[in-house]
């Protein structure tokens, strides 16, 4: 099934890339069609954010949503598929690498930072090719088993390295970081018990990692945040680099506020590439919600 799979992906890669954008988008939206709770979840997660306070644009927001999620899904084919150079002619504009040579200039360490927002795997793919070292990106083993030797195939692929979210993995992105080397991490990634705090979230309560700030408490480690932005028209995407607003403070509280309230900013730069649909709000196994008295606004 994997060998069949690398197949179709590789097939899919090399169609011009507005095809296959085009292709990605009807298939958001029959998906939207087809599965109610992927339609549930992306209308209530858009609506629930309040970045269109205006209700009536609300619905073609939505759909739009919907076709982005599809592009996003195909074009991981690219992102596994395709050689570096065949994604740096993809990538029109790269805004903020000043911040990544000022933290080459230190030499110890970066965590690239970026949520599920836009084509956050090829511009992923395209930092690391120009990067001296190899980085390192944790991944969540996907539900369906014969897809993760595809995944870390391509994640891998280059000067990549893939790091499962387990305590194995941790420790292979603080052994990559004391190296001198980088970490891609999502930070919207929903962890498991014991792994997050609850913090706000588009004033809601969502159960987020703390392996971010923990992470960034190295001495001397460089954090940045990134944004893969897919441009209209089968253009291609830009690429959007920004340092943490400020430092993190040591407190989980805190410094897990900070890190969503920046992922927000960077979502409301582009919100209807967000991946809306992701299930950002469950509440873990194992881990309490948290008291309804408790200001999340």
């Amino acid at each position: 099934m994997s060998k069949l799979v690398h197949l179709l992906l590789s097939v899919l890669a090399h169609l011009p890339l507005s095809w296959l954008q085009g292709l990605g988008a009807a298939l958001g939206r029959l998906t939207y069609l087809a599965s109610p709770g992927f339609a549930a979840r992306l209308r209530e997660n858009l609506s629930s954010s309040k970045i269109f306070e205006n209700y009536p644009v609300l619905p073609a927001k939505v759909k739009q949503s919907a076709a982005e999620t599809g592009k996003g899904a195909l074009e991981l084919a690219i992102a596994w598929c395709r050689r570096p150079e065949d994604i740096a002619a993809m990538v029109k504009r790269c805004e903020g690498w000043e911040h990544v040579e000022q933290a080459l200039a230190l030499g110890n360490g970066i965590i690239f930072v970026t949520p599920h927002l836009g084509s956050y795997d090829i511009a992923g793919r395209y930092i690391s090719s120009r990067l001296p070292f190899p980085l390192t990106a944790m991944y969540r083993p996907p539900k369906l088993q014969w897809l993760e030797p595809v995944m870390q195939a391509g994640r891998a692929r280059g000067k990549g390295k893939t790091a499962p979210a387990t305590a194995a993995g941790v420790r292979l992105l603080m052994k990559a970081l004391k190296s001198g080397e980088a970490t891609i991490i999502l930070p919207d990634q929903v962890p498991g018990n014991g792994e997050g705090i609850w913090a706000p979230f588009f004033g809601r309560p969502a159960y987020t990692m703390t392996l971010v700030p923990r992470l960034a408490q190295m001495s001397g480690v460089t954090t940045l945040f990134f944004v893969g932005e897919r441009l209209p028209g089968g253009q291609g995407f830009a690429v959007h680099i920004e340092p943490l607003a400020q430092p993190f403070t040591g407190d989980k509280e805190t410094d897990c506020a900070q890190m969503n309230a920046q992922v927000e900013q960077l979502i409301r730069r582009f919100p209807c590439q967000y991946l809306w649909s992701y299930n950002r709000y469950k509440c873990p196994p194992g881990v309490s919600r948290p008291d309804a008295e408790q200001g999340f606004a």
